[in-house]
């Protein structure tokens, strides 16, 4: 059975940083690509930052420049590295996987995190 468990949200002062984890348990060796997506209050859930097992990322275009994402295939774990942070960052953040190549759709990712939540003060 696959998990993933999402780690180190909290509160952050703007302009300062947080590193969110995801803990993957139960998924083969096949390779999947990774995927943080974020859900803001009155808002619909939006994709983050995606890495394939190659290595290859995408970002939104509204973190890039400021945010990171990288894996550890030996412990299983994902990690988002924010940086710069800003109040509309503000959001529970979601930890996803995928078998096919790095999408910006939510639809396509077969498993999901139950979240942690991220705020921002101005």
């Amino acid at each position: 059975q696959v998990q993933l468990v999402e780690s180190g949200g909290g509160l952050v002062q703007a302009g300062g940083s947080l590193r969110v984890s995801c803990a993957a348990s139960g998924l083969t060796r096949s390779r999947y690509v990774m995927g943080w997506f974020r859900q803001a209050p009155g808002k619909e859930r939006e994709f983050v930052a995606g890495l394939s097992w190659s290595g290859d990322t995408q970002y939104a275009d509204s973190v890039k420049g400021r945010f990171t994402i990288s894996r550890d295939n030996a412990k299983n774990s994902m990690y988002l590295q924010m940086n710069s942070l800003k109040p509309e960052d503000t959001a529970i953040y979601y930890c996803a996987a995928t078998r096919f190549r790095i999408t910006t759709s939510q639809k396509d990712y077969d498993y999901w995190g139950r979240g942690t939540q991220v705020t921002v003060s101005s």
